[in-house]
């Protein structure tokens, strides 16, 4: 991700790619009806029971990766390491590392959630390899970039508000500001500032080169503002 991020290196510390699934826990491998019961809440015991009830999904998914990525990109042993500490397994390959995590929903303990990460990609070059976004298609809804530096939710959302629609520029908010979203006119993504994180969210997952090139998109939308609290978020 070299290539995009450059501009803003100073800013970003690390930038990943993530897509997320979800499920039931009752449907799980491991799940037996006759034995077990939904977890009702989200503690470090729920959290256990799932860590042994996904093992067969976690195991299997993060195996096949690992058998993918070791063809498409001609990788050698020691260029390529999976562990699995259920509910995570991470793929440490030579140019980047890929992340499969369960947890359970905290509203709805009764279903799970699947983030799958990529971060740490050695360049913007990989990025554009055809094997490596072969390999990833359409795994990815979203990218994160996490901040060196915290920035002010409060003044994000005080700095759309003034430029009106100024670049098109729209924010939404909850009462307290833990967050906010921006919506640009004409772009189908949107932009969620917790005041560590930028995620930029799009409506459809696919492979890197295609995220990078959605978040292009985005960057030039917001590079229309002159306002420089939103010119340097991205």
């Amino acid at each position: 991700m070299a290539k995009s991020a450059d501009a803003s290196s100073q800013f970003v510390a690390r930038v990943s790619f993530v897509g997320h699934g979800q499920g039931l826990v009752k449907n799980l491998a491991g799940f037996k009806k006759k034995h077990h019961t939904v977890p009702d809440a989200v503690n470090a015991a729920t959290g256990a029971f799932l860590g042994k009830l996904c093992v067969s999904e976690l195991t299997t998914e993060a195996e096949q990766l690992f058998q993918r990525a070791k063809v498409a990109l001609n990788y050698k042993r020691a260029d390529l390491t999976l562990a699995i500490t259920s509910p995570t397994a991470v793929l440490s390959a030579k140019d980047f590392t890929w992340e499969l995590t369960y947890a359970l929903e905290a509203e709805s303990p009764a279903s799970y959630g699947v983030t799958r990460t990529l971060h740490s990609v050695a360049s913007g070059d990989l990025v554009e390899l055809a094997e490596f976004n072969e390999l990833f298609a359409g795994m990815f809804g979203g990218i994160v970039f996490t901040l060196t530096k915290n920035v002010s939710v409060e003044a994000v959302i005080d700095a759309v508000e003034a430029c009106a629609s100024e670049g098109g520029l729209t924010v939404h908010y909850p009462s307290d500001c833990r967050h906010c979203v921006l919506s640009v006119d004409q772009v189908a993504a949107e932009v969620i500032c917790d005041g560590a994180t930028l995620e930029l969210s799009f409506p459809q997952s696919g492979s890197p080169a295609e995220l990078v090139a959605a978040f292009i998109a985005v960057r030039a939308a917001f590079a229309l503002t002159k306002n420089r609290v939103l010119a340097g978020l991205l």
